[in-house]
């Protein structure tokens, strides 16, 4: 039999879990106060997965960079190919929130997304005398 503590991030309670695991593979978990928790607990145990969020480069934009996160959360043990994924990638402008700029990122059926609009860089808007 194999037991973890975990704390459930789920919501705001964040309730301190037990989670059991028997010889035949079966989980329990306790200290839950409600579905959710019980839910995560299981997950956590069997196929941890996180949202991934970053930057990506921007060329030609008014900001340098946009942020960005995975459409879905990802294994944890695809995390490194993930960011390393969006290291190497740069987009132009513009950029609009939602935009898909990379599919399927390493493998996981996860869509790398903006999460802010970078609108192209026009001529500079400086006071004149």
């Amino acid at each position: 039999m194999k037991t973890r503590e975990l704390i459930c991030i789920n919501c705001p309670l964040g309730c301190a879990l037990t989670v059991t695991t028997d010889d035949r593979g079966e989980t329990t978990v306790t200290g839950n106060t409600c579905p959710k928790g019980a839910d995560y607990g299981r997950r956590e145990v069997t196929n941890p997965t996180r949202m991934v969020t970053s930057t990506v480069k921007v060329t030609g934009g008014r900001l340098p960079v946009v942020s960005v996160k995975t459409s879905l959360a990802v294994p944890k043990g695809k995390i490194g190919a993930v960011m390393a994924a969006i290291r190497s990638l740069t987009v132009a402008a513009p950029v609009a929130i939602g935009d898909v700029l990379l599919q399927n990122v390493a493998g996981t059926d996860a869509d790398v997304v903006a999460t802010k609009a970078v609108s192209a860089s026009g001529p500079s808007k400086g006071c004149t005398p």
